[in-house]
């Protein structure tokens, strides 16, 4: 549950791009009706009206997703609000300017900024955010403390990676291909990335008996 809801604004990006790139008059006439004051110089064209209505709506996704958090007294984890300012900065820049060239970055920037987190927090901070986020492992398996700090060092990679391909992937293909490496791929990736961990993970077991 708790990943579908990290992911609600991924989703709707990619359904309201889709939706735009099938339907760009309408998309063009919905940013022209009702959010032509956000948009520099006049309205967007046909091509740029999909990226832009799915940008809106992301940004108002992971608004909604803060503030149904906080009306239920629940805590904003700090990733959350990282995405928040990321994907807010971005992607207000890239509805303004009409430029889809911001929110391609916001994935990179996000991904570095998970990395860079990790990093500050282990060498400076002496914390290893990876086991504070995945703390759910120590109820099944007996993990070194060694074998933290390697898990954090691999995140750490892990996600200056993704930044970076995420860029390859943005410059180098059209948009409708970023947009699916941005749900399918990326995510396809972080699950195998976190399922070789659990295979990794199995010799500490508690219970090998039920592995």
């Amino acid at each position: 549950m708790k990943l579908l809801f990290d992911l609600f604004p991924v989703i709707l990006f990619f359904a309201m791009f889709r939706w735009g790139e099938g339907h760009a008059a309408s998309a063009k006439s919905i940013l022209q009706d009702y959010f032509n004051g956000l948009i520099s110089g006049g309205a967007p064209t046909l091509q740029q009206a999909p990226i832009l209505l799915a940008t809106i709506v992301t940004i108002a996704a992971t608004v909604a997703q803060i503030g149904y958090l906080l009306l239920r007294r629940k805590k904003v984890d700090g990733m959350l609000w990282i995405s928040f300012v990321v994907v807010t900065v971005f992607g207000g820049l890239t509805i303004y300017f009409h430029n889809e060239t911001f929110i391609k970055w916001k994935p990179t920037m996000l991904y570095w900024c998970y990395s860079m987190a990790l990093l500050v927090s282990q060498v400076v901070f002496k914390k290893n955010l990876t086991r504070s986020f995945i703390s759910v492992l120590e109820e099944e398996f007996a993990i070194p403390e060694s074998v933290w700090s390697k898990l954090n060092v691999i995140w750490i990679f892990f996600f200056a990676a993704m930044g970076a391909l995420n860029l390859v992937i943005a410059y180098n293909f059209s948009t409708e291909t970023w947009v699916n490496f941005k749900l399918f791929g990326s995510m396809g990736m972080m699950f195998l990335f976190m399922l070789a961990q659990i295979i990794y993970l199995s010799k500490y077991n508690k219970n090998p008996a039920n592995s």
